[in-house]
């Protein structure tokens, strides 16, 4: 062999040393570290496995324990949502009849001056003027808030009228009618802050 011949053999480079000199790409070296890393996650799931199925422990007992815990606490959050559902709804309430309390010591107050002006006859005097224009006051008051009398003709309505009296029927007042007011009921929006009481035909 020529040197000539022996100088080109050993400038061709062999292809699998290249390969082995040229570094590895980034996809490469992460496929690899990932397969170790799988590899560990599967050895430390057998050791596991292994732990569990020697150990003196009663699977069951601690899967029905965990179960037991998982109810508690689901009725436990259900009692707080409905609690703070009954919260809302009580303060929805509270805002809505907002006055009642004052509103239901104003009515006696209405009763007196309704009381005195039946009794004054004189309509000149002043003292009577004075004390229905209080009275007209108050009733706009109330009306501003939501208070106004209840319905006081016709049916009975127990719901609204409280019966201190009955007399017998008539052709002018069949059975279950109101014959006469005794006091005058209020309500508040919905709800009844005094009934009225009547007089019933029976």
């Amino acid at each position: 062999m020529t040197k000539k011949s022996e100088d080109k053999a050993s400038t061709q480079a062999d292809p699998a040393a290249d390969a082995a000199a040229q570094p590895q790409k980034p996809d490469q070296t992460k496929a690899a570290t990932k397969s170790l890393k799988d590899e560990i996650a599967d050895e430390m799931a057998q050791d596991l496995d292994e732990q569990v199925s020697t150990a003196d422990v009663d699977v069951e007992k601690l899967q029905k324990e965990r179960d037991e815990f998982e109810d508690k606490y689901l009725r436990a959050a259900a009692e707080i949502s409905n609690m703070n559902n009954r919260f809302k709804k009580e303060r929805a309430q509270l805002l809505q009849y907002d006055g009642q309390k004052l509103a239901t010591a104003v009515l006696p107050v209405l009763d007196n001056l309704q009381r005195a002006l039946s009794s004054a006859t004189d309509d000149s005097d002043p003292l009577k003027k004075g004390v229905e224009m209080v009275y007209s006051h108050l009733q706009n008051a109330l009306k501003e808030n939501h208070v106004e009398a209840v319905p006081a003709e016709g049916q009975f309505d127990p719901t609204m009228h409280q019966a201190v009296q009955t007399v017998p029927a008539d052709d002018d007042h069949p059975k279950d009618t109101i014959v006469q007011v005794l006091q005058p009921g209020y309500k508040m929006k919905d709800r009844v802050l005094r009934p009225a009481m009547v007089v019933v035909a029976n």
